[in-house]
């Protein structure tokens, strides 16, 4: 086996680590509630040792989302380099933002109510939507030509947009002590009317 089936072969290994992880993850805080799931009860339950967790997740609230969300931020630019190559940067990023986001609710109602009843949870999925700066930054580079500062710029006004459309559907309210959270909106909607905004920087000819 030479170095790059050894490469490819670790890699596997570790993201069907990382699955197992966020699946029990997930698995543990349906049945007993997230607050009563601990790090040291997610490894047992995924065959690994609470070392080998902190490797991949740093909080149960990090693996418990990346089961619902679906590592859809790291998408993010791949779906960006799959747009037509003729259509215009705002509306690639746009939408490509929107495809992976557009479907969250696919892993269940009883999941999606998880993750939008604990504040914990909640600020967790918000983190996983702006982490599609890094990655939007590269494809932004790559397909229109921008340099890495102005690349860097853009992805991260795109991020903090995205997050904030986010924000607005997973907006709560309080009734007497119970807090109550439910979508605010389409979640796509949202989305397209967070990133508007951005579309003449993201369309502006580059330097």
């Amino acid at each position: 086996m030479d170095e790059t089936e050894k490469s490819g072969l670790r890699e596997r290994k570790k993201l069907a680590t990382r699955e197992a992880l966020s699946a029990a993850a997930l698995r543990l805080a349906m049945e007993r509630g997230p607050d009563n799931v601990r790090v040291d009860d997610i490894a047992e339950a995924a065959g690994v040792s609470p070392r080998t967790y902190n490797n991949y997740f740093s909080s149960r609230e990090q693996a418990i989302v990346a089961a619902v969300a679906a590592e859809r931020a790291l998408r993010v630019g791949a779906a960006v380099r799959a747009r037509p190559d003729d259509e215009p940067l705002a509306r690639a990023v746009v939408e490509a933002v929107v495809e992976q986001y557009s479907t969250v609710d696919e892993p269940g109602r009883a999941e999606l109510a998880l993750i939008t009843s604990a504040p914990g949870l909640r600020a967790a999925f918000l983190d996983t939507v702006s982490a599609v700066e890094q990655p939007l930054a590269a494809a932004i580079a790559e397909r229109a030509g921008r340099d890495e500062r102005t690349a860097a710029v853009l992805a991260a006004a795109v991020a903090a947009a995205a997050r904030v459309g986010a924000e607005r559907w997973l907006r709560s309210w309080v009734t007497g002590n119970a807090l109550l959270v439910v979508p605010g909106g389409s979640l796509p909607d949202l989305l397209r009317e967070a990133l508007l905004p951005l579309a003449p920087a993201l369309d502006a000819p580059a330097r």
